[in-house]
């Protein structure tokens, strides 16, 4: 168990336990979560069948992030067509607290593949803050490689984190962000 005390509270992650997808359930219906992450809600039992099985996909490392003994979300890594994909979700009572740089931060310590692949909505500013912020500590730790420069890239190469990926981008298309160590 990955564990770091800071202003935001006591923040570990574990293993995920079956409990714990009900709290993933509750988060991901949260209208303004669906919205910052492009993403589209799933009905219960869609969505049951997903964390099933994933739970037993054997290239898959899912992870519950736990804050004051409490269920925050989840951060997960796992391979789409032949690359190292990480993501996160977390519940809207711990945005802005630090959680999600936290324990992305844990989890990369975890998670030895590079690189790694990051789905962030363009509009998603704290979610690209997050990545940022992932990438930046990456390239201090002293035992990993030389870090390439982060960059966001859909299939039309999008030019930097914070501007438009590209004229027709779709807001339920995920531009994609390449993280190196």
């Amino acid at each position: 168990m990955a564990e770091s005390d800071s202003s935001q509270g006591h923040i570990y992650i574990r293993d995920v336990q079956d409990g714990d997808v009900d709290v993933f359930f509750e988060h991901q219906l949260d209208p303004e979560a669906t919205r910052m992450a492009a993403f589209r809600a799933r009905d219960r039992d869609p969505f049951m069948a997903h964390w099933a099985k994933i739970r037993v996909d054997q290239t898959a490392f899912l992870q519950t992030i736990v804050v004051d003994g409490q269920v925050a979300g989840n951060v997960v890594s796992w391979e789409q067509a032949g690359k190292r994909a990480v993501g996160y979700w977390i519940g809207r009572d711990y945005w802005g607290r630090g959680v999600a740089t936290e324990a992305l931060g844990l989890f990369l310590g975890r998670v030895r593949s590079r690189p790694l692949y990051a789905y962030v909505a363009e509009h998603n500013t704290g979610s690209i803050r997050v990545l940022e912020s992932a990438a930046s500590a990456m390239s201090r730790r002293p035992t990993w490689n030389p870090p390439q420069p982060t960059r966001a890239r859909s299939r039309k190469s999008c030019s930097s984190w914070k501007r438009s990926c590209h004229a027709d981008h779709r807001p339920d298309e995920p531009c994609g962000a390449q993280l190196r160590s």
